[in-house]
């Protein structure tokens, strides 16, 4: 539970490099993730090269992390849940890292993924779902308001 309730989005990141190791952990967690029908309709690309993260056209700040991973989702897959499954499969990622004492911030891109397509090479049944920045914070934010449990939770029906 502690990892859940403690991890944050972060907007700085230390310059210091992701260890290969911790970042195959991270991403075995997004290959082991459940998905409808076993289908798992996902592909992450890992970009560490400076000059092809800044031609992605993401937020200064996201470029300036050590590895920014695009999460896809392909369509001839699994046209219905693709976007379900790849949720749950990136959530697994972010939640790994924040395991590793790492960083991440989800930038959604459905629908805006013109750039990255072209400057990834991403072909067109893969649709680019999601962005993040992966690496050692430089900031700790603290905790947002959350909604009590009695505003989002409901028992037998609304």
């Amino acid at each position: 539970m502690e990892v859940v309730k403690t991890r944050r989005s972060i907007r700085r990141y230390k310059p210091d490099p992701v260890p290969d190791e911790i970042l195959t952990q991270i991403l075995e967690t997004a290959r082991i993730a459940p998905s409808a029908g076993h289908h798992q309709p996902w592909h992450f690309i890992v970009v560490k090269d400076p000059e092809t993260k800044k031609k992605l056209e993401i937020s200064s700040w996201a470029v300036e992390a050590p590895v920014v991973i695009v999460g896809c989702g392909d369509v001839d897959v699994s046209s219905r849940w693709y976007m379900v499954d790849f949720a749950i499969a990136f959530e697994h990622i972010v939640l790994a890292a924040a395991n590793f004492g790492l960083g991440t911030c989800w930038m959604g891109k459905l629908g805006i993924d013109g750039t990255i397509k072209q400057v990834l090479n991403i072909p067109e049944h893969i649709k680019v779902v999601a962005v993040t920045p992966l690496g050692y914070p430089a900031e700790t934010p603290g905790p947002k308001a959350r909604k009590s449990m009695s505003e989002i939770v409901h028992y037998e029906k609304f």
